[in-house]
């Protein structure tokens, strides 16, 4: 399955399922128990998903630059990591999102 994000003012960004659901999970649109195959972004909503999004990647980046540092001082070989980060899996979807905030359009997917 595709996660097809769209709006009135930006290109589509598309992801894949596993990519588009924790970009969901992290702004709080999807969970185990509310999978959101269908929803909306709102104007209003935008910022808290913005500042979560922000959270998360400075979250996986300090713990990446910790697991090197601890291997590096344990003289083990450097921990193997996705090769794409969420930073850059999310940066579309965050630009979206600022043009959108920007033009107080929302943002729809599964429509």
């Amino acid at each position: 399955m595709l996660y097809k994000f769209k709006s009135k003012t930006t290109g589509d960004v598309i992801m894949l399922q596993p990519n588009g659901q924790r970009v969901l999970e992290i702004i709080g649109k999807h969970s185990a128990d509310d999978p959101s195959v269908k929803g909306i972004l709102l104007p209003e909503q935008m910022p808290h998903a913005l500042a979560a999004l922000e959270s998360a990647i400075a979250h996986e980046e300090a713990a990446r630059a910790e697991a090197v540092a601890l291997a590096k001082a344990d003289h083990a070989p450097p921990p193997q990591f996705d090769v794409v980060s969420l930073r850059q899996r999310a940066l579309p979807f965050m630009d979206m999102v600022r043009h959108c905030l920007q033009a107080d359009e929302p943002i729809v997917w599964g429509v």
